[in-house]
Protein backbone atom coordinates (compact mmCIF):
# COMPACT_ATOMS: atom_id res chain seq x y z
CA UNK A 1 0.00 0.00 0.00
CA UNK A 2 2.91 2.64 1.36
CA UNK A 3 4.62 1.34 -2.14
CA UNK A 4 1.91 2.07 -4.33
CA UNK A 5 1.36 5.52 -2.33
CA UNK A 6 4.83 6.66 -2.47
CA UNK A 7 5.09 5.78 -6.41
CA UNK A 8 2.31 8.16 -7.37
CA UNK A 9 3.71 11.22 -5.15
CA UNK A 10 6.67 10.23 -7.34
CA UNK A 11 4.89 9.95 -10.45
CA UNK A 12 3.10 13.47 -9.49
CA UNK A 13 6.53 14.74 -8.59
CA UNK A 14 8.28 13.92 -11.79
CA UNK A 15 5.18 15.38 -13.58
CA UNK A 16 5.28 18.82 -11.69
CA UNK A 17 9.31 19.39 -12.33
CA UNK A 18 8.41 18.44 -15.84
CA UNK A 19 5.76 20.63 -16.07
CA UNK A 20 7.81 23.45 -14.55
CA UNK A 21 10.19 23.40 -17.20
CA UNK A 22 8.51 23.21 -19.91
CA UNK A 23 6.80 26.41 -18.65
CA UNK A 24 9.96 28.26 -17.51
CA UNK A 25 11.32 27.32 -21.59
CA UNK A 26 8.18 27.81 -23.33
CA UNK A 27 7.79 31.54 -25.35
CA UNK A 28 4.50 31.71 -26.14
CA UNK A 29 3.15 32.48 -22.55
CA UNK A 30 4.39 34.91 -20.05
CA UNK A 31 2.05 34.12 -17.08
CA UNK A 32 3.02 31.09 -17.46
CA UNK A 33 7.12 31.55 -17.77
CA UNK A 34 6.83 33.89 -14.89
CA UNK A 35 4.46 31.84 -12.73
CA UNK A 36 5.33 28.09 -13.80
CA UNK A 37 2.76 25.19 -13.12
CA UNK A 38 0.17 27.74 -10.67
CA UNK A 39 -0.25 30.21 -13.93
CA UNK A 40 -1.80 26.99 -15.39
CA UNK A 41 -4.71 28.00 -13.17
CA UNK A 42 -5.27 30.81 -14.96
CA UNK A 43 -5.79 30.03 -18.32
CA UNK A 44 -8.41 26.98 -16.66
CA UNK A 45 -10.40 29.05 -14.66
CA UNK A 46 -10.51 31.00 -18.18
CA UNK A 47 -11.84 28.33 -20.11
CA UNK A 48 -15.07 27.81 -17.26
CA UNK A 49 -15.54 31.93 -17.52
CA UNK A 50 -18.37 31.95 -20.07
CA UNK A 51 -20.34 29.12 -17.38
CA UNK A 52 -19.08 30.83 -14.42
CA UNK A 53 -19.73 34.87 -15.43
CA UNK A 54 -23.49 33.93 -16.23
CA UNK A 55 -24.60 33.08 -12.88
CA UNK A 56 -21.85 34.04 -10.29
CA UNK A 57 -19.74 36.74 -11.55
CA UNK A 58 -19.32 39.77 -14.12
CA UNK A 59 -21.35 39.51 -17.37
CA UNK A 60 -19.66 40.48 -21.16
CA UNK A 61 -20.16 44.52 -20.44
CA UNK A 62 -19.51 45.46 -17.26
CA UNK A 63 -16.06 45.41 -16.36
CA UNK A 64 -13.78 48.67 -16.85
CA UNK A 65 -11.96 49.86 -18.41
CA UNK A 66 -12.07 47.65 -21.06
CA UNK A 67 -14.74 44.70 -21.05
CA UNK A 68 -14.40 40.88 -20.70
CA UNK A 69 -16.08 41.05 -24.34
CA UNK A 70 -14.15 44.01 -25.46
CA UNK A 71 -10.57 42.21 -24.52
CA UNK A 72 -11.73 39.14 -25.61
CA UNK A 73 -11.52 40.73 -29.39
CA UNK A 74 -8.29 42.29 -28.90
CA UNK A 75 -6.56 38.72 -27.99
CA UNK A 76 -8.70 36.55 -30.33
CA UNK A 77 -7.83 39.41 -33.22
CA UNK A 78 -3.97 39.22 -32.02
CA UNK A 79 -3.68 35.25 -31.84
CA UNK A 80 -5.69 35.43 -35.51
CA UNK A 81 -8.17 33.15 -34.10
CA UNK A 82 -11.90 33.63 -34.53
CA UNK A 83 -12.95 37.31 -32.99
CA UNK A 84 -16.75 36.45 -33.82
CA UNK A 85 -19.23 36.70 -31.34
CA UNK A 86 -22.81 34.19 -31.86
CA UNK A 87 -26.04 35.08 -31.15
CA UNK A 88 -26.57 38.32 -31.95
CA UNK A 89 -25.84 41.18 -29.55
CA UNK A 90 -26.48 41.43 -25.72
CA UNK A 91 -26.38 44.87 -25.04
CA UNK A 92 -29.79 46.07 -24.17
CA UNK A 93 -30.08 48.88 -26.96
CA UNK A 94 -33.88 49.99 -25.97
CA UNK A 95 -32.66 51.15 -22.42
CA UNK A 96 -29.31 52.39 -23.56
CA UNK A 97 -27.88 56.00 -23.40
CA UNK A 98 -25.92 57.27 -26.26
CA UNK A 99 -25.40 54.48 -27.92
CA UNK A 100 -23.83 54.41 -31.03
CA UNK A 101 -25.57 53.44 -34.88
CA UNK A 102 -23.70 53.17 -37.85
CA UNK A 103 -26.02 53.62 -40.83
CA UNK A 104 -25.25 51.88 -43.47
CA UNK A 105 -25.58 51.93 -47.46
CA UNK A 106 -28.25 50.43 -48.89
CA UNK A 107 -25.78 49.90 -52.01
CA UNK A 108 -22.00 49.55 -50.06
CA UNK A 109 -19.26 48.74 -51.75
CA UNK A 110 -17.55 45.74 -52.23
CA UNK A 111 -16.34 44.08 -49.16
CA UNK A 112 -12.58 43.25 -49.21
CA UNK A 113 -12.84 39.98 -47.01
CA UNK A 114 -12.40 37.35 -48.17
CA UNK A 115 -9.03 38.84 -49.43
CA UNK A 116 -9.57 40.59 -53.00
CA UNK A 117 -6.55 40.51 -54.96
CA UNK A 118 -6.97 44.62 -55.11
CA UNK A 119 -6.11 44.99 -51.42
CA UNK A 120 -2.91 44.91 -49.68
CA UNK A 121 -2.59 41.54 -48.08
CA UNK A 122 -2.45 43.66 -44.57
CA UNK A 123 -5.05 46.01 -45.65
CA UNK A 124 -2.85 49.06 -45.66
CA UNK A 125 -4.66 51.78 -44.87
CA UNK A 126 -2.26 55.30 -45.28
CA UNK A 127 -3.45 58.55 -43.90
CA UNK A 128 -5.60 60.99 -46.42
CA UNK A 129 -3.23 63.77 -45.18
CA UNK A 130 0.65 63.89 -45.89
CA UNK A 131 1.68 64.90 -42.68
CA UNK A 132 3.92 68.51 -42.49
CA UNK A 133 2.76 68.91 -46.29
CA UNK A 134 0.77 71.67 -45.85
CA UNK A 135 3.57 73.90 -44.17
CA UNK A 136 6.25 72.91 -46.82
CA UNK A 137 8.02 70.48 -43.97
CA UNK A 138 11.47 69.28 -45.38
CA UNK A 139 10.86 65.68 -44.52
CA UNK A 140 7.02 65.62 -44.99
CA UNK A 141 5.24 62.16 -45.96
CA UNK A 142 2.23 60.28 -45.64
CA UNK A 143 1.23 58.45 -42.62
CA UNK A 144 1.54 54.24 -44.11
CA UNK A 145 -1.31 53.36 -41.66
CA UNK A 146 -4.28 55.51 -39.83
CA UNK A 147 -3.53 53.75 -36.93
CA UNK A 148 -1.13 53.52 -34.95
CA UNK A 149 0.93 52.48 -31.37
CA UNK A 150 -0.21 55.89 -28.75
CA UNK A 151 3.16 56.94 -26.53
CA UNK A 152 4.09 54.72 -24.12
CA UNK A 153 7.61 55.16 -22.12
CA UNK A 154 10.21 53.06 -21.72
CA UNK A 155 10.32 52.84 -18.09
CA UNK A 156 6.60 52.58 -17.80
CA UNK A 157 6.70 49.52 -20.34
CA UNK A 158 9.72 47.22 -19.78
CA UNK A 159 12.47 47.23 -22.67
CA UNK A 160 10.95 43.61 -24.29
CA UNK A 161 7.35 45.58 -24.03
CA UNK A 162 8.62 48.38 -25.92
CA UNK A 163 10.74 45.87 -28.48
CA UNK A 164 7.61 43.76 -29.08
CA UNK A 165 5.50 47.18 -29.85
CA UNK A 166 8.28 49.11 -32.41
CA UNK A 167 9.12 44.86 -34.09
CA UNK A 168 5.39 45.11 -34.73
CA UNK A 169 4.84 47.81 -35.99
CA UNK A 170 7.25 47.36 -38.05
CA UNK A 171 5.57 44.48 -39.53
CA UNK A 172 1.93 46.77 -39.45
CA UNK A 173 3.64 49.49 -41.59
CA UNK A 174 2.78 52.01 -38.61
CA UNK A 175 4.13 54.58 -36.33
CA UNK A 176 5.33 53.94 -32.81
CA UNK A 177 5.02 57.01 -30.36
CA UNK A 178 8.36 56.86 -27.52
CA UNK A 179 6.61 58.44 -24.96
CA UNK A 180 7.91 61.29 -22.76
CA UNK A 181 11.00 58.60 -21.43
CA UNK A 182 13.06 59.31 -24.46
CA UNK A 183 14.26 57.25 -27.27
CA UNK A 184 15.63 53.98 -26.33
CA UNK A 185 17.40 50.62 -27.91
CA UNK A 186 14.09 49.25 -27.33
CA UNK A 187 12.87 51.70 -29.67
CA UNK A 188 15.08 50.95 -32.41
CA UNK A 189 13.84 47.42 -34.40
CA UNK A 190 13.00 48.69 -37.23
CA UNK A 191 10.02 50.59 -37.05
CA UNK A 192 9.13 54.47 -37.34
CA UNK A 193 8.56 56.74 -34.42
CA UNK A 194 7.27 59.78 -33.33
CA UNK A 195 9.36 61.15 -30.93
CA UNK A 196 7.28 62.31 -27.78
CA UNK A 197 8.66 65.72 -25.73
CA UNK A 198 7.58 66.08 -22.74
CA UNK A 199 8.52 68.36 -20.09
CA UNK A 200 11.17 66.83 -18.72
CA UNK A 201 12.82 66.86 -22.22
CA UNK A 202 14.26 63.28 -21.72
CA UNK A 203 16.89 62.55 -24.14
CA UNK A 204 17.23 66.09 -25.39
CA UNK A 205 17.74 68.12 -21.61
CA UNK A 206 21.00 70.12 -20.14
CA UNK A 207 22.43 69.27 -16.97
CA UNK A 208 19.79 71.43 -15.39
CA UNK A 209 17.01 69.56 -17.23
CA UNK A 210 16.37 72.48 -19.34
CA UNK A 211 15.69 71.81 -23.37
CA UNK A 212 18.43 71.67 -25.19
CA UNK A 213 18.39 72.04 -29.17
CA UNK A 214 22.30 70.57 -29.58
CA UNK A 215 20.80 67.28 -27.72
CA UNK A 216 17.32 67.45 -29.89
CA UNK A 217 19.40 67.23 -33.19
CA UNK A 218 22.02 65.09 -32.17
CA UNK A 219 19.27 62.64 -31.43
CA UNK A 220 17.50 63.43 -34.68
CA UNK A 221 20.60 62.95 -36.63
CA UNK A 222 21.46 59.26 -34.76
CA UNK A 223 17.46 57.71 -35.54
CA UNK A 224 16.27 58.25 -38.97
CA UNK A 225 13.73 56.16 -37.85
CA UNK A 226 12.15 59.42 -36.03
CA UNK A 227 9.80 60.37 -38.58
CA UNK A 228 7.85 63.48 -36.37
CA UNK A 229 7.90 65.54 -32.92
CA UNK A 230 5.23 65.16 -30.26
CA UNK A 231 5.27 68.26 -28.33
CA UNK A 232 3.12 66.28 -25.22
CA UNK A 233 1.50 69.21 -23.42
CA UNK A 234 -1.04 67.02 -21.23
CA UNK A 235 -2.32 63.42 -21.17
CA UNK A 236 -6.07 62.68 -20.73
CA UNK A 237 -5.86 60.48 -17.94
CA UNK A 238 -3.76 63.25 -15.50
CA UNK A 239 -3.65 66.82 -17.54
CA UNK A 240 -1.70 69.20 -15.34
CA UNK A 241 0.04 66.91 -13.15
CA UNK A 242 3.66 65.89 -13.66
CA UNK A 243 5.32 62.48 -12.69
CA UNK A 244 7.97 60.85 -10.65
CA UNK A 245 10.06 57.41 -11.98
CA UNK A 246 11.42 56.44 -8.78
CA UNK A 247 14.98 56.17 -8.19
CA UNK A 248 14.42 52.39 -7.61
CA UNK A 249 12.94 52.00 -10.86
CA UNK A 250 15.75 53.92 -12.90
CA UNK A 251 18.25 51.06 -14.45
CA UNK A 252 21.45 52.14 -16.65
CA UNK A 253 19.72 51.83 -19.73
CA UNK A 254 16.80 54.00 -18.64
CA UNK A 255 19.02 56.61 -17.24
CA UNK A 256 21.15 56.43 -21.01
CA UNK A 257 17.43 57.25 -22.78
CA UNK A 258 16.51 59.59 -20.39
CA UNK A 259 19.52 61.79 -19.92
CA UNK A 260 19.17 61.53 -16.15
CA UNK A 261 21.49 60.31 -13.40
CA UNK A 262 21.38 57.07 -11.68
CA UNK A 263 20.35 57.06 -7.80
CA UNK A 264 17.82 60.16 -8.49
CA UNK A 265 14.02 60.21 -8.76
CA UNK A 266 13.40 61.39 -12.63
CA UNK A 267 10.88 63.96 -12.44
CA UNK A 268 8.44 65.23 -14.99
CA UNK A 269 7.42 68.82 -14.24
CA UNK A 270 3.65 70.01 -14.51
CA UNK A 271 4.58 72.50 -17.58
CA UNK A 272 7.16 73.46 -20.02
CA UNK A 273 10.29 75.61 -19.32
CA UNK A 274 10.95 76.50 -22.57
CA UNK A 275 7.43 78.42 -23.50
CA UNK A 276 4.89 79.52 -21.47
CA UNK A 277 1.95 80.51 -23.82
CA UNK A 278 0.60 79.85 -27.38
CA UNK A 279 2.96 82.39 -28.86
CA UNK A 280 6.01 81.06 -27.58
CA UNK A 281 4.89 77.33 -28.25
CA UNK A 282 4.78 78.20 -31.99
CA UNK A 283 8.40 79.97 -31.87
CA UNK A 284 9.42 76.50 -30.68
CA UNK A 285 7.76 74.80 -32.16
CA UNK A 286 9.22 76.57 -35.73
CA UNK A 287 12.68 76.34 -34.16
CA UNK A 288 12.15 72.18 -34.39
CA UNK A 289 10.51 72.57 -37.24
CA UNK A 290 13.97 74.63 -38.93
CA UNK A 291 16.21 72.29 -37.49
CA UNK A 292 14.98 68.71 -37.76
CA UNK A 293 13.09 69.52 -41.55
CA UNK A 294 10.76 66.99 -39.57
CA UNK A 295 6.50 67.61 -38.50
CA UNK A 296 6.13 69.01 -35.27
CA UNK A 297 2.74 68.51 -33.74
CA UNK A 298 1.41 68.92 -30.23
CA UNK A 299 -0.38 66.15 -27.83
CA UNK A 300 -2.97 67.34 -25.37
CA UNK A 301 -5.98 66.77 -23.38
CA UNK A 302 -8.80 69.14 -23.59
CA UNK A 303 -9.37 71.47 -20.70
CA UNK A 304 -10.03 75.19 -21.07
CA UNK A 305 -11.09 76.44 -24.65
CA UNK A 306 -8.96 79.66 -24.75
CA UNK A 307 -5.42 77.71 -25.48
CA UNK A 308 -7.20 76.26 -28.60
CA UNK A 309 -9.63 79.57 -29.86
CA UNK A 310 -5.51 81.48 -29.51
CA UNK A 311 -4.10 78.54 -31.82
CA UNK A 312 -6.43 78.17 -34.35
CA UNK A 313 -6.19 81.98 -34.60
CA UNK A 314 -2.49 82.37 -34.97
CA UNK A 315 -2.49 79.89 -37.42
CA UNK A 316 -5.15 81.39 -39.89
CA UNK A 317 -3.14 84.99 -39.08
CA UNK A 318 0.32 83.87 -39.03
CA UNK A 319 2.77 81.64 -40.67
CA UNK A 320 3.66 79.60 -37.49
CA UNK A 321 1.69 76.84 -37.10
CA UNK A 322 1.50 72.77 -35.67
CA UNK A 323 1.48 70.36 -38.26
CA UNK A 324 -0.60 67.78 -36.13
CA UNK A 325 -2.95 68.02 -33.26
CA UNK A 326 -3.19 64.81 -31.20
CA UNK A 327 -6.40 64.87 -28.31
CA UNK A 328 -6.18 62.54 -25.80
CA UNK A 329 -9.40 62.13 -23.99
CA UNK A 330 -9.83 62.00 -19.95
CA UNK A 331 -10.53 57.86 -20.39
CA UNK A 332 -7.18 57.59 -21.60
CA UNK A 333 -4.74 55.44 -19.75
CA UNK A 334 -1.55 56.05 -17.87
CA UNK A 335 0.67 54.15 -15.43
CA UNK A 336 -0.11 56.04 -12.06
CA UNK A 337 -2.38 58.78 -11.60
CA UNK A 338 -4.32 60.61 -8.82
CA UNK A 339 -7.87 59.32 -8.43
CA UNK A 340 -9.37 62.31 -8.88
CA UNK A 341 -7.45 63.27 -12.47
CA UNK A 342 -7.92 60.09 -13.62
CA UNK A 343 -11.71 60.34 -13.23
CA UNK A 344 -12.85 64.19 -13.34
CA UNK A 345 -9.85 66.44 -15.21
CA UNK A 346 -10.22 66.63 -19.13
CA UNK A 347 -13.49 66.05 -20.83
CA UNK A 348 -13.94 62.63 -22.50
CA UNK A 349 -12.63 61.94 -26.36
CA UNK A 350 -15.74 62.44 -27.87
CA UNK A 351 -16.48 66.10 -26.34
CA UNK A 352 -12.94 67.11 -26.53
CA UNK A 353 -12.00 66.37 -29.93
CA UNK A 354 -15.04 67.73 -31.12
CA UNK A 355 -15.04 71.12 -29.35
CA UNK A 356 -11.00 71.51 -30.57
CA UNK A 357 -12.29 70.57 -34.36
CA UNK A 358 -14.94 73.09 -34.44
CA UNK A 359 -12.31 75.75 -33.22
CA UNK A 360 -9.99 74.61 -36.26
CA UNK A 361 -13.11 74.36 -38.80
CA UNK A 362 -13.96 77.98 -38.01
CA UNK A 363 -10.61 79.38 -38.02
CA UNK A 364 -10.87 77.68 -41.77
CA UNK A 365 -7.15 75.70 -40.97
CA UNK A 366 -8.93 72.40 -40.23
CA UNK A 367 -7.19 71.16 -43.33
CA UNK A 368 -3.60 71.87 -42.59
CA UNK A 369 -3.80 70.02 -39.99
CA UNK A 370 -3.66 66.42 -39.17
CA UNK A 371 -5.82 65.52 -36.38
CA UNK A 372 -5.19 62.27 -34.49
CA UNK A 373 -6.77 60.80 -31.26
CA UNK A 374 -6.55 58.64 -28.28
CA UNK A 375 -8.02 57.06 -25.72
CA UNK A 376 -9.89 53.81 -25.92
CA UNK A 377 -9.83 54.03 -29.79
CA UNK A 378 -8.96 50.29 -30.11
CA UNK A 379 -12.10 49.49 -31.62
CA UNK A 380 -13.58 49.44 -34.93
CA UNK A 381 -17.17 51.56 -33.83
CA UNK A 382 -14.81 54.19 -31.61
CA UNK A 383 -12.17 54.62 -34.12
CA UNK A 384 -14.92 55.00 -37.09
CA UNK A 385 -16.49 57.80 -34.64
CA UNK A 386 -13.36 59.12 -34.22
CA UNK A 387 -12.77 59.54 -37.86
CA UNK A 388 -15.98 60.87 -38.52
CA UNK A 389 -15.28 63.51 -35.72
CA UNK A 390 -12.47 64.68 -37.97
CA UNK A 391 -9.58 62.43 -36.78
CA UNK A 392 -7.19 61.47 -39.84
CA UNK A 393 -5.21 59.08 -37.72
CA UNK A 394 -5.57 56.86 -34.20
CA UNK A 395 -3.53 55.79 -31.78
CA UNK A 396 -3.66 53.06 -29.21
CA UNK A 397 -1.96 52.41 -26.02
CA UNK A 398 -3.69 49.86 -23.36
CA UNK A 399 -5.22 48.01 -26.36
CA UNK A 400 -1.86 47.37 -28.07
CA UNK A 401 -0.44 46.81 -24.43
CA UNK A 402 -3.84 43.82 -24.32
CA UNK A 403 -2.28 43.01 -27.92
CA UNK A 404 0.52 41.54 -26.06
CA UNK A 405 -0.22 40.20 -22.96
CA UNK A 406 -1.52 42.50 -20.73
CA UNK A 407 -4.34 40.78 -18.83
CA UNK A 408 -5.97 44.44 -16.96
CA UNK A 409 -4.34 43.19 -13.94
CA UNK A 410 -4.02 46.71 -12.73
CA UNK A 411 -0.83 46.67 -11.40
CA UNK A 412 0.81 49.25 -13.62
CA UNK A 413 1.83 51.76 -10.72
CA UNK A 414 3.35 49.18 -8.73
CA UNK A 415 6.01 47.71 -11.00
CA UNK A 416 4.57 44.26 -10.33
CA UNK A 417 2.95 43.56 -13.47
CA UNK A 418 2.35 39.62 -13.50
CA UNK A 419 2.71 39.76 -18.01
CA UNK A 420 6.09 41.48 -18.22
CA UNK A 421 4.58 44.87 -19.94
CA UNK A 422 4.72 47.15 -17.43
CA UNK A 423 7.64 46.30 -14.96
CA UNK A 424 11.29 46.83 -14.71
CA UNK A 425 11.27 43.49 -12.98
CA UNK A 426 13.80 40.85 -14.87
CA UNK A 427 11.95 38.24 -13.19
CA UNK A 428 8.23 39.44 -14.86
CA UNK A 429 10.19 40.71 -17.90
CA UNK A 430 11.53 37.82 -19.03
CA UNK A 431 8.13 35.91 -19.62
CA UNK A 432 7.47 38.37 -22.53
CA UNK A 433 9.06 37.40 -25.52
CA UNK A 434 9.31 40.03 -27.98
CA UNK A 435 9.83 38.24 -31.15
CA UNK A 436 6.34 36.60 -30.64
CA UNK A 437 4.73 39.49 -29.06
CA UNK A 438 5.42 41.83 -32.16
CA UNK A 439 3.34 39.71 -34.58
CA UNK A 440 0.56 39.77 -31.80
CA UNK A 441 0.52 43.67 -32.21
CA UNK A 442 0.78 43.11 -35.93
CA UNK A 443 -2.00 41.30 -35.97
CA UNK A 444 -4.02 43.68 -33.64
CA UNK A 445 -3.27 46.86 -35.94
CA UNK A 446 -4.27 45.50 -39.21
CA UNK A 447 -7.05 43.47 -37.48
CA UNK A 448 -8.25 47.39 -36.65
CA UNK A 449 -7.61 48.71 -39.92
CA UNK A 450 -9.27 45.96 -41.76
CA UNK A 451 -12.93 46.45 -39.55
CA UNK A 452 -12.54 50.31 -40.53
CA UNK A 453 -12.32 49.36 -44.40
CA UNK A 454 -15.06 47.19 -43.63
CA UNK A 455 -17.07 49.85 -42.11
CA UNK A 456 -16.30 52.95 -44.34
CA UNK A 457 -17.28 50.37 -47.34
CA UNK A 458 -20.03 49.58 -45.84
CA UNK A 459 -21.16 52.85 -45.23
CA UNK A 460 -20.68 53.27 -49.01
CA UNK A 461 -17.03 55.28 -48.76
CA UNK A 462 -13.88 54.10 -49.70
CA UNK A 463 -11.87 55.35 -47.22
CA UNK A 464 -12.62 55.76 -42.94
CA UNK A 465 -11.71 59.83 -43.27
CA UNK A 466 -14.69 60.01 -45.89
CA UNK A 467 -17.11 58.91 -43.11
CA UNK A 468 -18.55 61.64 -41.66
CA UNK A 469 -21.15 62.10 -38.62
CA UNK A 470 -24.00 61.63 -40.88
CA UNK A 471 -23.35 58.03 -41.30
CA UNK A 472 -24.15 57.80 -37.21
CA UNK A 473 -26.95 58.20 -34.69
CA UNK A 474 -26.88 58.26 -31.12
CA UNK A 475 -29.80 56.51 -29.48
CA UNK A 476 -30.54 57.75 -25.89
CA UNK A 477 -33.30 57.32 -23.35
CA UNK A 478 -36.72 56.34 -24.48
CA UNK A 479 -35.34 54.89 -27.50
CA UNK A 480 -35.48 58.27 -29.96
CA UNK A 481 -32.25 58.42 -32.15
CA UNK A 482 -30.48 61.39 -32.64
CA UNK A 483 -28.66 62.70 -35.89
CA UNK A 484 -24.93 62.65 -34.55
CA UNK A 485 -24.33 66.05 -36.14
CA UNK A 486 -26.70 67.62 -34.05
CA UNK A 487 -25.54 65.58 -30.57
CA UNK A 488 -22.14 67.05 -31.62
CA UNK A 489 -22.93 70.48 -33.23
CA UNK A 490 -21.65 69.74 -36.45
CA UNK A 491 -22.49 71.15 -39.72
CA UNK A 492 -22.94 68.90 -43.22
CA UNK A 493 -19.84 66.93 -44.46
CA UNK A 494 -17.38 68.82 -41.42
CA UNK A 495 -14.68 66.62 -41.16
CA UNK A 496 -13.76 65.36 -45.02
CA UNK A 497 -10.67 65.61 -46.47
CA UNK A 498 -10.09 68.24 -48.69
CA UNK A 499 -11.10 67.90 -52.56
CA UNK A 500 -7.32 67.50 -53.14
CA UNK A 501 -7.09 64.78 -50.53
CA UNK A 502 -10.02 62.93 -51.42
CA UNK A 503 -8.73 62.75 -55.59
CA UNK A 504 -5.29 61.11 -53.68
CA UNK A 505 -7.50 58.22 -52.01
CA UNK A 506 -7.87 55.88 -55.27
CA UNK A 507 -4.39 55.96 -55.88
CA UNK A 508 -2.73 55.80 -52.20
CA UNK A 509 -5.24 52.28 -51.83
CA UNK A 510 -3.69 50.76 -54.78
CA UNK A 511 -1.41 48.19 -53.87
CA UNK A 512 2.65 49.13 -54.48
CA UNK A 513 4.96 47.09 -56.32
CA UNK A 514 6.08 45.66 -53.08
CA UNK A 515 2.83 44.67 -51.77
CA UNK A 516 2.68 43.00 -55.00
CA UNK A 517 5.83 41.47 -54.25
CA UNK A 518 4.44 40.24 -51.04
CA UNK A 519 1.52 38.61 -52.25
CA UNK A 520 3.69 36.38 -55.05
CA UNK A 521 5.58 35.05 -52.59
Amino acid sequence: MWSIIAFVAAAMLVLLIAITIYDVTQRSHAILRNFPVIGHLRYLLESFGPELRQYIVTGNNEERPFSRAQRRWVYASSKRQNNYFAFGTDQNIEDASNYLIVRHASFPLRDPLPVDPDFDPQFRVPCAKVLGGARGRRNAFRPGSIVNVSGMSFGSLSGPAVEALNRGAQIAGCLQNTGEGGVSEHHLHGGDLVWQIGTGYFGCRDEQGRFSMERFLDVVQAHPSIRAIEVKLSQGAKPGVGGMLPAAKISPEIARARGVPLGQDCISPSCHSAFQDVDSMLDFVEQLAQTSGLPIGIKSAVGQMDFWRELAHRMANESRGVDFVTIDGGEGGTGAAPLVFADHVALPFRLGFSQVFREFVAAGVADDIVFGGSGKLGFPEAALLAFALGCDVMHVGREAMLSIGCIQAQRCHTGACPTGVATQSRWLMRGLDPELKSARLANYVVTVRKELLRLSRACGVPHPAMVTLQHFDLINQGFVAQPATEFFGYQRNWGLPSAKDQAAIPHMMAPSRRDTELRSH
